[in-house]
């Protein structure tokens, strides 16, 4: 064993297959799906197919509330922007203190520059959503509700069907982003609550710069990029062809390996988990045990820098993350555990090991094998750590959030 990729939240791999099907749609099927000859024709039907895939995926009722899209980010920045565009007189949003920075960064755009109140819903230790908090700030002047299905750093899923309904009740719309969702976990639209869900081609084995926003029918819409028909004038710009016949056929895999997702993969990372906590002590498991994703672990290391430990993994071959890619290059500790209240000591050494139904048992163990003495090696550097563990006594260097 060479190498293990365990960094499937940030990308994943293009599906071989998916790969073979769109390769020809660049060089012999490369006409406009807008054109009326053949060459468009025949393109436009592979889109309809995917866009059917999708649908099928999410378990939508009509095909119509699929629009394709670049990627997450856009489909979350449409899905609030046109809650707000439609609803001029609500000027409040609800969202939570853990969000992917397509939501959050947008929430801060608006808030600083637009005047639109945002209420932040705090997170308990094991990143569970505060329903007291949110219930308080729901409210006839909300707007929009967004939160995420699953959380991309702990796998920590929250109750947005519930939440929905909440929001209807106060005549909002919720919107979700379930790009670390869709593929690992079953989801049925047609019998819920959800007005809006963002996801990711790239997250689920096609490649990257495609996306797609599904819009409840009835739900009242302003599209955010104008300037052509493409896909019912909700979303202008020509289609990105290839990706979305991929996303299409990697929905179709996706939804065909549901059960080895949360069977397999499930197992495997148990199995890496429960691996590496039987020979490393003070480190433990971040994340809700009994709602989270099945292919995504958060480890946290005391005393140690979830950096060194990511550069040292790498030159044994080992990819993984020390949070959120769209964040990586930050010294600071992610965002999501900090609001968790993990101490500092621990949230600056977590690493996410994030598996895939492509992930092996041999990768599995190659990680099991090479974590412990790399986190023994950084120990021994550690100012926090003595010969015998931690350093804990009244002289300690304490060190705090900025």
């Amino acid at each position: 064993m060479s190498s293990a990729y365990m960094d499937n939240n940030a990308t994943t791999r293009v599906d071989p297959q998916v790969l073979e099907t769109i390769l020809p749609y660049f060089s012999e099927y490369y006409g406009n799906p807008s054109s009326m000859h053949s060459f468009g024709g025949d393109v436009g039907k592979r889109l309809e197919e995917a866009r059917a895939s999708v649908q099928a995926l999410l378990g939508v009722e009509h095909d119509s509330e699929i629009i394709f899209t670049s990627c997450g980010t856009e489909s979350d920045n449409t899905a609030i922007l046109s809650a707000l565009a439609i609803q001029p007189s609500r000027r409040e949003i609800i969202t939570s203190v853990v969000e992917h920075p397509a939501i959050l960064s947008l929430c801060d755009h608006l808030e600083r520059h637009e005047g639109y109140k945002v209420h932040y819903i705090p997170v308990d230790r094991l990143g569970r959503i505060s329903m007291e908090a949110y219930a308080a700030a729901l409210s006839e002047q909300v707007a929009v509700v967004s939160m995420m299905y699953a959380n991309n750093e702990t796998g920590t899923i929250f109750p947005v069907e519930s939440m929905a309904r909440m929001a209807k009740e106060k005549g909002a719309l919720f919107h979700t982003d379930a790009v670390q969702a869709v593929g690992k976990i079953a989801l049925n639209m047609q019998e819920s609550a959800i007005d809006m869900l963002s996801l990711s081609g790239h997250k689920l084995h096609a490649p990257k710069g495609v996306g797609a926003l599904y819009v409840r029918r009835g739900t009242r819409y302003r599209p955010m990029l104008r300037g052509g028909h493409q896909e019912r004038g909700r979303r202008a710009g020509t289609e990105n062809t290839t990706g979305i016949i991929a996303l299409g056929l990697a929905a179709d895999m996706a939804l065909e390996h549901m059960e080895y997702e949360n069977t397999v993969v499930r197992a495997l990372r148990d199995r890496l988990e429960a691996g590496i906590l039987a020979q490393v002590p003070y480190a433990f498991v971040n994340g809700d045990p009994e709602h989270r994703l099945p292919n995504t672990s958060s480890i946290s290391f005391e005393y140690i820098e979830g950096e060194a430990i990511l550069m040292l993994l790498s030159r044994v071959g080992i990819a993984a993350s020390s949070g959120s890619a769209c964040t990586s290059g930050s010294l600071e500790p992610s965002h999501v555990l900090r609001a968790m209240d993990i101490p500092y000591t621990a949230a600056h050494g977590t690493i996410r090991f994030s598996l895939s139904r492509e992930t092996t048992e041999a990768e599995v163990d190659w990680v099991i094998a090479q974590t412990p003495p790399i986190v023994e090696q950084l120990r021994r550097l550690s100012p926090y750590w003595g010969a015998n563990g931690p350093i804990l006594t009244d002289n300690a260097f304490a060190p705090v959030y900025a």
